[in-house]
């Protein structure tokens, strides 16, 4: 097997984001996307001609995925919202969780079946277990797949049936397989994260298999190949990593959030770039994204 090289990695946008997350590379924009969760925005870099847009919302931002065109639909606290980010004309709104006030939905992802995944948390992140996984099928219903987590996070889809999810405040990576009805099968863990190697975040898998992780308060992406070794380690001018896609021309580009919440002083001195987007050149390639498959 091809032994894993990647660049410095390189500053593509100085964004001092207080949570940044939700990266996406939407091909026929030339552009990725990245929010950040507490100032309620969208960012969007078009790598081609390198022009950049802030979107500001109404609510916090966990993620947001490409249906086509224009049109996204936005994890934003207890809704999802289908819009065309050009016009700002709201198409549907779909709200969860009504009896829990407090969480907000954070991480979320497309599977190869083009359905919608995504993670909800204690938003004041209180040491409780109260974070679910839900899936979105075509029809727009929703079904809870997995529940007591304190901070989800992933998903990183293996095929249709089997696929990684995170609780970053376990520090714990799952392995999880369901059946065609969205039944867990198999639950395991895959990795678990030692205190000193911070927490996983967002992740993402290359076309080889492997998983990308970042790690929130730990200055680094790791990859674990599909047995669970770590074959490569990426570090950062940056402490909280937070999430991670690959994207660009050809596919072997990683586009990378990171965060500044929680920092002090001396981190900031130590991390100078913390809340910055960045960008690394790899010689692997990304598996892409599928855009929501939706009846609308």
């Amino acid at each position: 097997m091809n032994k894993i090289k990647t660049a410095e990695p390189k500053v593509v946008w100085k964004s001092n984001c207080i949570l940044g997350e939700g990266t996406l590379w939407v091909k026929e924009h030339n552009s990725v996307y990245f929010v950040d969760i507490k100032k309620k925005r969208i960012h969007v870099l078009n790598v081609k001609n390198k022009k950049r847009k802030i979107i500001n919302l109404n609510k916090q931002i966990g993620f947001l995925a490409h249906i086509k065109k224009n049109l996204f639909i936005l994890g934003l606290e207890r809704e999802l919202r289908i819009i065309n980010l050009k016009t700002k004309k709201v198409i549907k709104s779909i709200f969860i969780e009504k009896n829990l006030p407090k969480n907000r939905i954070n991480d979320g992802k497309t599977d190869p079946k083009g359905r919608l995944w995504f993670g909800t948390m204690d938003n004041p992140e209180r040491s409780i277990k109260k974070g679910s996984l839900y899936c979105l099928d075509r029809n727009l219903e929703f079904r809870k797949v997995d529940k007591n987590y304190y901070i989800t996070n992933g998903p990183a889809f293996l095929d249709d049936k089997n696929f990684y999810h995170t609780d970053s405040r376990r520090r714990t990576i799952y392995k999880i397989k369901i059946d065609k009805d969205l039944k867990i099968l198999k639950k395991k863990i895959f990795i678990r994260l030692n205190s000193k190697d911070g927490a996983p975040d967002g992740m993402t898998l290359d076309n080889k298999k492997n998983l990308w992780v970042c790690h929130f308060n730990g200055a680094c992406i790791s990859v674990f190949n599909k047995e669970g070794k770590k074959i490569h380690k990426i570090n950062f001018p940056a402490k909280n990593i937070t999430n991670c896609t690959f994207g660009g021309k050809k596919n072997n580009e990683l586009f990378v959030s990171t965060a500044t919440k929680s920092m002090s002083k001396k981190d900031y001195k130590k991390y100078r770039y913390s809340g910055s987007f960045f960008s690394v050149k790899t010689n692997m390639k990304g598996k892409l994204s599928k855009s929501y498959k939706i009846i609308l």
